[in-house]
């Protein structure tokens, strides 16, 4: 919570000191994405890149946003996507389809947890879950998606904690309402989006191209 908040302030960077005579705290860092950038008395500083914010204006430029995205997706990429209730995943979720050329209408899939768009465009099948109303990772194992996982491009909306089993490689994006537009709740309210990319498959890969052109 503490590096989204920075994110959305405008930091890019995070960083922390640990002491040296605890190794577990080291382990416990780096574990979480955080590497070491230099050694200091008494301990290290690690630093970790914060995620990149994408100010939203509308539900329209939200359905953009998708389209966007879809052009980086592959077979086998899982989003797992959170942020405040109502701000805005499932429209994500809608312009990502668009991208795919994804066939049916893209709901939430709140009450029967996953649904599957074919692509009529020859891109890969979208999976659309919705772990509002799980508790565990083992409850999305009766779900049974792995099978599907590695030939799909697969969405798991509410999936913090839960979802991110499925792969090492994953995009965790979070939807907000905006601090900015604080007293506005409908549609086309401005939403700030999060980036944060885990794993190898997204080294290199330049998300900065989301952010679109003005005039697009």
């Amino acid at each position: 919570a503490a590096e989204e908040l920075a994110a959305i302030r405008g930091f890019q960077r995070v960083e922390l000191f640990t002491r040296a005579e605890f190794p577990e705290f080291l382990g416990f860092w780096q574990h979480r994405g955080f590497v070491v950038e230099r050694v200091v008395p008494h301990g290290v500083i690690l630093t970790k890149p914060l995620p990149m914010v994408i100010k939203v204006p509308t539900s329209a430029d939200m359905v953009r946003l998708g389209e966007r995205l879809a052009r980086l997706l592959e077979s086998g990429d899982v989003i797992i996507a959170g942020g405040d209730l109502g701000a805005g995943k499932t429209t994500l979720t809608q312009g990502i389809g668009r991208g795919l050329g994804s066939e049916g209408p893209i709901i939430s899939p709140t009450f029967v947890l996953s649904r599957i768009h074919l692509s009529a465009i020859g891109r890969p099948t979208l999976m659309h879950v919705d772990a509002y109303r799980l508790s565990s990772s083992h409850e999305l194992d009766d779900v049974d998606l792995d099978a599907a996982v590695a030939d799909a491009i697969t969405v798991v909306e509410w999936g913090q904690g839960i979802a991110e089993g499925l792969s090492e490689d994953r995009l965790e994006i979070d939807v907000w309402t905006s601090p900015a537009d604080v007293s506005a709740v409908g549609d086309d309210s401005e939403r700030l989006v999060t980036f944060r990319a885990v794993g190898a498959r997204w080294h290199g890969v330049d998300l900065g191209v989301l952010r679109g052109d003005d005039h697009e």
